[in-house]
């Protein structure tokens, strides 16, 4: 069995920036044990699996080295791009039916922009460890799917150098979003997820589900610029709509060819 596979770097407009994400096109599903060791042996945050419905729709899967998980953006950007640049180029759109419901992603000119569910957080109780584990005391926590810790200034997450053993400690919680208001950007933010297979995460369209409302709200704006500072790094265009969040983004292909199994 041959099957076709593309590594994209998405939430970049060059290669070597943003977040490689795996995109494997299969014509019906393999069972998840396949699955789940193809993404360890691509050994990239996430693979994305896609199967064709007809008619642009798409069923899509996202796991890393270790897990399958139940809504990755970057990988949802680098799916679309395959798509619409390769698979189906007379498309302007695709809707994947995910786990999370149904995810379209549009082109329009050079980006691509993804229709996610809003995760607003609420106020939480930091875990007595999480100080610790990131070297630095949030001025606030908040908790969505992730836990999110408000910091006070730009410069905090970038030198930010956190213990993943001591994250991993941290119970009952997928990643840890650290996030400041920007200086160049409304926003900045860092995503880490030991616990599944991914210490830190070069940028993490999931997570702004939830960075979205709470910066829209507490900067009164609907349409956001934000900037994820990982090594790589990444730029996102934002937008709030209440139970719904715009996501976009560029992408570059780095590579394509065919797994063997």
């Amino acid at each position: 069995m041959k099957i076709p596979i593309y590594q994209v770097d998405a939430f970049s407009s060059r290669v070597f920036g943003g977040n490689p994400a795996a995109v494997c096109l299969l014509q019906s599903w393999l069972e998840d044990e396949i699955l789940q060791a193809i993404a360890a042996e691509n050994n990239l945050s996430e693979t994305a699996f896609l199967v064709p419905k007809g008619n642009g729709r798409y069923a899509l899967r996202w796991f890393t080295p270790s897990v399958e998980v139940d809504l990755c953006g970057h990988a949802t950007l680098a799916s679309a791009f395959v798509i619409l640049s390769f698979v189906e180029p007379a498309l302007s759109s695709v809707d994947f039916e995910t786990r999370s419901g149904q995810l379209k992603v549009t082109s329009s000119g050079e980006l691509l922009s993804m229709d996610f569910p809003s995760r607003k957080p609420e106020p939480a109780v930091a875990p007595p460890l999480l100080s610790q584990a990131l070297g630095e005391t949030p001025l606030e926590v908040l908790s969505s799917r992730d836990l999110m810790a408000v910091f006070k200034d730009e410069d905090t997450i970038k030198e930010m150098k956190p213990d993943f053993e001591k994250l991993k400690q941290l119970k009952d919680i997928f990643g840890v979003i650290v996030t400041a208001r920007g200086e160049e950007y409304d926003f900045v933010s860092r995503y880490f997820a030991p616990g599944i297979g991914v210490p830190e995460d070069p940028v993490t369209g999931s997570a702004h589900c939830t960075l979205i409302p709470y910066w829209a709200e507490k900067l009164g704006k609907e349409y956001l610029r934000a900037y994820q500072l990982s090594k790589r790094g990444g730029e996102i265009f934002c937008r709030y709509q209440g139970k719904r969040v715009q996501i976009s983004g560029q992408a570059a292909l780095y590579a394509k060819g065919e797994i063997c199994l």
